[in-house]
C-alpha cells in the first residue's frame, strides 16, 4: 500500500497504470451497478484511485474508503467544502460515514 501524500498528483504517480481499462462499475450488496467511472479525460485519476483501492482491500468498505480519501489529498478537503463537485470523493466520504460497502469491478477495454 502506497503512503499518501498532501497532492494528489505525487499519489496518482506511485497508482498502479489503467491503460487497457475501459470502466470502473461500483456495485451494491444485490449486484446492481450504483455508478460507473469511465476512463475518459477528467476521470482517469478517479479510475486509478478506485482500480488501486480493488487490488489493495478487495472491496469498497470503510477502511478502504478512508485510504481513498487521504489519496486524493487536497480533493478531499475540496470536496467537503463543496458537496457535489467531486462525486467520486463524495462516494468515499459517504461509505466512511457508515454508508454501504461496494463492489469494485475493473471492465477491461475490448
Amino acid at each position: 500500500m502506497i503512503q499518501p501524500t498532501n497532492v494528489f498528483k505525487d499519489n496518482l504517480a506511485q497508482l498502479p497504470g489503467i491503460d487497457g481499462i475501459d470502466r470502473i462499475d461500483l456495485l451494491d450488496g444485490h449486484g446492481a451497478v450504483t455508478a460507473s467511472i469511465e476512463n475518459k479525460p477528467g476521470k482517469q485519476g478517479s479510475v486509478a484511485v478506485y482500480h488501486y483501492l480493488q487490488q489493495a482491500f478487495g472491496t469498497l468498505n470503510a477502511a478502504a474508503a478512508g485510504h481513498g480519501l487521504a489519496v486524493f489529498a487536497e480533493h478531499t478537503a475540496d470536496a467537503r467544502n463543496r458537496p457535489g463537485a467531486h462525486p467520486n470523493v463524495d462516494r468515499l466520504l459517504a461509505i466512511v460515514a457508515g454508508g454501504e460497502a461496494l463492489r469494485i469491478d475493473v471492465v477491461k477495454a475490448g
